[in-house]
């Protein structure tokens, strides 16, 4: 696959709605001012949130729950077995089809 940058995640994300996991394992932590991983992180159905909140409008979503893009050409993507892995400085999570 060639390199993977916000346009493909996004693309992956519009193609494959509603046939996605996700798994998120690690997030930012503001009371200790460091990225925590997730102990015992399991993949669960990937869902949009609801329109209502703004920070499901937000671009850092990009509408969906467990989803934090940084932007600004600082999250990092790399290509999974079925999907995606999203590295960045507020956390790290992969997508994938579910099967």
């Amino acid at each position: 696959m060639k390199k993977i940058t916000l346009a493909t995640f996004k693309k992956f994300l519009k193609e494959n709605e509603g046939n996605l996991l996700i798994k998120v394992k690690s997030v930012f932590d503001g009371m200790q001012d460091m990225v925590d991983q997730i102990e015992n992180a399991g993949f669960r159905e990937l869902k949009k949130g609801n329109g209502e909140q703004a920070y499901y409008r937000s671009e850092n979503t990009l509408g969906y729950e467990g989803v934090w893009l940084v932007g600004y050409s600082r999250d990092s993507f790399r290509e999974i077995e079925n999907g995606i892995e999203v590295y960045n400085c507020c956390g790290s999570f992969d997508i994938k089809l579910a099967k």
